[in-house]
């Protein structure tokens, strides 16, 4: 017995001693091809022919070497690092304001609800017309610029002027953080049935969805049709803590790996809000990394049905990693698995633009209009953990029930139309104009949505300005995109009037991704699929 623990010991410290020699031979070779860099940026400085940037030359260096690693091991300039983490901090510093910018004139279109600008008295409809002693109406600003002027650190002022009908009135604003959500909508579908939609998973994602699943428990709520169409995706730890609400006892929801990382596994909870019920949760083409990682779990565990198209399939985990600039790296440092052994990473290998272009390749082989048209790999072939039943790995997440695309009706008109920001200027004009009439004749949500009728004079008036920024009217399009189009007018109002809750609410009268999965619930499908 004694040898043998001297044994184990022996081989033990063998192999840590490897692995140390292994760890000194990387550091090395890190040193030298550091030398190296330095020494041909020293050569350029010195004799190069022209005056180079340096500096640029540093950032193509090292957007190049990420290029050949994976489509998702990125740099990010120290620019773009503050703007890229407002949507998945869950805030920035502002005033609180939606705009919109007509003719040449910001104007607000809505205020958020316990932000800085709501405490002083900013209305929908106020025109911004002077920033900081600067006259800003007619100057043609962008978005962009705009937010430059409105954003800063929490604490500091600003001074704007506003014309109110034709009074102009002055106010000092402290900004303050503003909460980005991403819990887009909540409503109950039926007596029995809640709708969540979550468009990125974010810091705040499990507060919001706290409240979404307590407010429709409150109102009823049984089961749940859970909205992951078009996520791309997010914090990890966002996803994992909404599974933690949907999966019962300590069941693995996800765990990593990579060579430089040991395997790390995630597990649910006892206390979970909804452990009970049926779940039906929605994704397309477009659901992404830490959609997946709820759908692969929810699949894998028989919790609930996905119902739609093959997700994204984006198996890889980023961590970001700061550089002595400001700027940073978004590195690829672990593959991710669903509890039943999956990597669902589509393949990369033929480079990045390949890789973006799959999703189109989807539609030309017919894998978006047909289920039979989707292929598998039956050596990535793996089992759900209750019911045994088969699932795949190898590049997205094929739903239990699918859906086809609509290709019906043609959308690039509509879509032209959209890019040219006619409907968005229309809307806004449209809103601006009647914003008093509207609030006075329907005085609630539930009216607007029964009774408001967008015209026909509406669409013409949208045609006209679309031809005028040179879109040209499609007159065999028009008629068949003509319902949709105005659903689509008639969401974007209420939006305007109301929040983006209530355009979900209109939007999804057409949604049949949604329509299959609620069906799945009432027709027995549900039932069918996992028993």
């Amino acid at each position: 017995m004694k040898k043998i623990l001297i044994l184990g010991m022996v081989l033990f410290m063998a192999g840590f001693q490897a692995e140390r020699v292994m760890a000194q031979v990387r550091e090395n070779q890190v040193r030298e091809q550091s030398v190296k860099y330095q020494r041909l940026m020293a050569l350029i400085d010195a004799f190069y022919v022209d005056t180079v940037n340096l500096h640029r030359l540093t950032e193509d260096a090292i957007i190049k070497v990420l290029a050949d690693l994976d489509p998702h091991s990125v740099y990010i300039s120290k620019e773009e690092v503050d703007e890229m983490n407002e949507p998945l901090e869950g805030g920035f510093f502002g005033i609180g304001i939606q705009f919109t910018i007509l003719r040449d004139t910001l104007v607000v279109v809505d205020v958020v609800a316990g932000g800085p600008s709501e405490k002083v008295g900013l209305q929908a409809g106020d025109r911004i017309v002077v920033v900081e002693g600067e006259e800003i109406a007619g100057k043609k600003l962008s978005n962009t610029e705009v937010r430059k002027r409105l954003k800063g650190e929490k604490g500091t002022p600003v001074n704007i002027k506003v014309l109110r009908g034709n009074e102009l009135m002055d106010f000092r604003i402290i900004r303050d953080k503003i909460p980005i959500y991403s819990v887009d909508a909540s409503y109950m579908l039926d007596k029995t049935t809640g709708y969540i939609k979550i468009s990125r998973f974010a810091a705040t994602t499990v507060e919001e969805f706290e409240k979404a699943v307590k407010e429709l428990q409150e109102q009823g709520m049984k089961d749940l049709v859970l909205d992951l169409q078009g996520n791309g995706g997010g914090y990890m730890g966002a996803a994992i803590g909404i599974c933690e609400h949907l999966l019962s006892g300590n069941k693995m929801i996800v765990y990593t790996e990579g060579l430089s990382s040991g395997r790390r596994e995630e597990h649910s909870v006892q206390t979970g809000m909804l452990q009970e019920g049926r779940v039906v949760v929605l994704i397309d083409y477009n659901s992404a990394s830490a959609s997946e990682i709820v759908s692969g779990a929810i699949q894998d565990w028989d919790r609930g049905l996905l119902v739609g198209q093959r997700s994204f399939g984006k198996g890889l985990v980023q961590r970001q990693y700061p550089l002595t600039d400001g700027s940073m790296i978004r590195l690829t440092t672990a593959h991710y698995y669903t509890p039943s052994g999956r990597c669902i990473q589509k393949p990369y290998e033929k480079g990045e633009e390949a890789y973006r272009e799959e999703v189109y390749s989807r539609f030309r082989n017919g894998e978006l209009l047909n289920a039979d048209s989707i292929m598998v790999n039956d050596t990535l072939k793996y089992e759900t953990k209750i019911k045994h039943r088969p699932v795949y790995g190898g590049g997205g997440i094929i739903p239990d029930v699918f859906v086809p695309v609509d290709t019906t009706i043609n959308y690039l008109y509509f879509n032209r139309l959209i890019a040219k920001n006619v409907i968005g200027e229309f809307i806004a004009n449209y809103v601006d104009e009647n914003r008093e009439q509207l609030k006075k004749k329907y005085t609630n949500f539930e009216k607007f949505k029964r009774d408001f009728v967008v015209t026909d004079a509406m669409v013409d008036e949208i045609v006209k300005a679309g031809e005028k920024a040179g879109v040209v009217k499609d007159e065999k399009a028009l008629p068949m995109i003509l319902p949709s189009m105005k659903l689509q007018l008639k969401a974007l109002i209420a939006r305007d009037i109301w929040e983006m809750n209530q355009m979900y609410q209109i939007m999804n009268e057409e949604n049949h991704v949604l329509k299959k999965g609620l069906q799945t619930l009432k027709d027995g499908t549900y039932e069918k699929v996992l028993n």
